[in-house]
């Protein structure tokens, strides 16, 4: 008998084994009854364009005189009044407001209760059209070049989506253990999104087992920085709303969910490439022992996780840019922005997950090294053996073609 099976057996069943309890906290987490009340907020919308802009001056209670404004009117293009124009303003001192110009397509609130030179409020520039158009590129570009097994994963990205906001954003918002509830929807998401994109396989099996030890290390982390760093959760503007009406939430969990949740598409990534390499190096070494895959794996895992945690830390300060302009033009001491809480809560989610996607890739690979074995390389329909001469020609194309050919894992 193959010395690797007991370990693939085991493998397969604690994998399993964790799938049968996390669709089992899935059940007695899942949402029931109505969420609490976060408060009335207006929700009628409606499209319009605008026409034309004209400076006025409007009353400005905040500085108790009048103050400058631009009118905007507008077409209504969608709603009970489409076809009627209206006007709405846009005052020199609401800074968080956009400049708008003619022609320009937004979205406005309608309140009906107010005078009628109030009753639209700008709220969003139209994006759906351009929006669309990028998901369908987006939709292309995968399936052109991964074909059949790039629909699986958009099939896989779809599942994913659809258990957040289904399961995992309802049961927090009806204060259900915000931690929990991530953990066990991150878990369910990893094992449905890599077995629909990469099917039933070892390969797939060990890129899931260790996908879920790194969530359980990024778990603990991330629950430990944000106690000893006394993060409140409150650095953001939401949670101070949501502090306000719905005080039940608890929003250091809150926070250590978003940690949560926010590492997996990067574990994703990294444990199925070093699943990958293992694989693509037992194929050209059928000989090669453990240790040297794991070795040799590693190399690339380490080229791998340099790059990678490198986008990391440029993917956070993009998108803290203007904060960071903002606190260059202050003479706050750096060590004091660092530490206030807004830029600390980036940093802990910056620095847990990239811990856990360095620790991830020796996990993987040395699962990767212990189960997999030449028979898991032999691609379909090749009748020739893969030898140490021929490495280029034997290097399969596609992940399907690392599972044995009985399907089995």
């Amino acid at each position: 008998m193959d010395a690797t099976t007991p370990l693939r057996r085991g493998l397969l069943v604690a994998v399993l084994a964790v799938g049968v309890v996390a669709l089992a906290a899935m059940a007695v987490l899942w949402p029931r009854g109505d969420a609490p009340e976060l408060g009335r907020q207006p929700n009628t919308y409606v499209d319009a364009t605008v026409i034309q802009v004209d400076p006025v001056r409007c009353a400005s209670v905040e500085v108790n005189t009048d103050t400058g404004c631009v009118q905007a009117t507008v077409r209504i293009t969608s709603g009970p009044d489409e076809g009627d124009q209206g006007t709405f303003l846009v005052r020199d001192i609401d800074f968080q407001l956009p400049t708008v110009e003619a022609g320009d397509k937004v979205v406005l609130l309608d309140i009906e209760t107010s005078p009628p030179p109030y009753r639209y409020v700008f709220s969003e520039f139209q994006r759906s059209t351009p929006l669309w158009g990028l998901v369908a590129l987006f939709a292309v570009a995968v399936i052109a070049f991964g074909r059949w097994q790039g629909v699986r994963a958009l099939a896989g990205l779809a599942a994913s989506a659809l258990i957040l906001v289904a399961f995992v954003v309802p049961a927090i918002l009806r204060d259900e253990p915000a931690v929990l509830v991530a953990l066990t929807g991150t878990v369910v998401i990893a094992l449905v999104a890599l077995y629909l994109a990469h099917g039933w396989n070892i390969a797939t099996t060990v890129a899931v087992a260790g996908t879920l030890v790194s969530l359980a290390v990024i778990v603990v982390l991330a629950a430990a920085a944000a106690s000893l760093t006394r993060l409140t959760g409150l650095a953001d503007e939401q949670a101070q709303v949501l502090r306000v009406t719905a005080d039940s939430l608890d929003l250091r969990g809150l926070l250590v969910a978003g940690i949560v949740v926010g590492a997996l598409g990067v574990l994703d990534d990294v444990t199925v490439t070093q699943v990958s390499t293992v694989v693509a190096l037992r194929r050209a070494s059928p000989a090669a022992s453990a240790s040297q895959l794991y070795r040799d794996a590693l190399r690339v895992g380490r080229d791998h996780v340099a790059s990678t945690v490198n986008t990391l830390v440029l993917a956070y300060a993009g998108a803290a840019l203007p904060l960071l302009l903002l606190f260059a033009q202050g003479s706050k001491p750096v060590g004091r922005i660092v530490a206030g809480e807004l830029v600390a809560v980036e940093l802990v989610r910056m620095l847990v997950g990239s811990i856990g996607l360095v620790l991830s890739v020796p996990i993987t690979t040395a699962l990767a090294a212990a189960v997999i074995n030449p028979a898991d390389t032999a691609a379909h329909g090749h009748g020739h053996r893969a030898d140490h001469h021929h490495t280029s020609e034997h290097v399969p194309a596609r992940w399907e073609d690392f599972a044995p050919e009985d399907g089995a894992p």
